[in-house]
């Protein structure tokens, strides 16, 4: 069977995406979402774990530009999953957008990774170690030579109710919550930002708990009653204490055990403007 003669040299083909429009219209986000992809990310001081991380990446797409090469999205986070990639790290955000732009030749662009990250913690009593899951998200934005990134984090804690525990004549209502902190950041650790929600709850949640942990963990949380306001306003208070930290939303939300409903707060704080003498 005779098979097509391989051409010496391959056609040109044309590149629709760098075409130009004139409808004269920018858009201020164009890329991929929810791309699921491996990644190693190192935390500060901590060594590198394996990840799966759920990626948005997105350029700023000029008036007259028709469109973006979106292949080329998807090929910088190959290279982040490369073996002989350096892990991903909060400082090395700025790198990572500024990779972007200048791949895509693009006015600004933007970086949204979300993954779980998982610390090994020790029961208090019996010493038992196991992991416990914590999700993660971060962003990096480059527009017009300013880089801006924040860190996020949820972690779940244990919250017991103080007006259930003023009015009963034994026990208390508690529950599982979520305390989410979405902060500006300077030089802090994921697992520090961990350790001020768990700090700010009723008690921690661990991943393997034996008995005499069960009753250290019951007794701790009736010591420490906390509404939902309590969970936001005590992140709070640890964050305007750290220099680090800048801008922040605090959320907490109580997954209550005697009501088919949430309880839930939010508490912000706008980034501090310095004032030139």
């Amino acid at each position: 069977m005779n098979r097509p003669e391989t051409p010496s040299r391959l056609m040109p083909i044309p590149d629709v995406q760098a075409a130009r429009d004139d409808r004269q219209l920018a858009i201020e986000r164009v890329g991929i979402k929810g791309l699921r992809y491996p990644m190693p990310f190192a935390d500060e001081g901590s060594t590198s774990q394996s990840t799966i991380a759920t990626c948005n990446v997105y350029v700023t797409l000029q008036e007259d530009q028709k469109g973006t090469h979106m292949s080329r999205l998807v090929e910088l986070l190959e290279e982040r999953a490369a073996a002989t990639a350096e892990p991903l790290t909060i400082a090395g955000l700025r790198g990572f957008a500024e990779q972007l732009v200048a791949r895509l030749h693009a006015p600004g662009g933007r970086i949204e990774i979300a993954f779980p990250y998982f610390i090994r913690k020790t029961a208090p009593v019996s010493g038992v170690a196991s992991l416990l899951d914590f999700d993660v998200q971060l962003t990096a934005e480059l527009a017009a030579g300013t880089f801006t990134s924040t860190v996020a984090i949820s972690a779940p804690v244990t919250s017991l109710c103080p007006c259930s525990k003023e009015i009963s004549a034994y026990g208390a209502h508690n529950q599982r919550s979520h305390i989410t902190i979405d902060a500006v950041t300077d030089g802090m650790a994921i697992e520090e930002l961990i350790a001020v929600a768990e700090s700010s709850a009723s008690c921690e949640v661990y991943g393997l708990l034996k008995r005499p942990d069960e009753k250290f963990v019951t007794e701790m949380a009736y010591d420490n009653p906390k509404f939902v306001e309590d969970l936001v306003r005590d992140v709070a208070v640890a964050l305007d204490r750290d220099p680090r930290v800048g801008a922040y939303t605090v959320e907490a939300e109580n997954f209550e055990s005697i009501h088919n409903h949430s309880a839930f707060a939010k508490l912000s704080r706008p980034a501090v403007v310095q004032e030139v003498a």
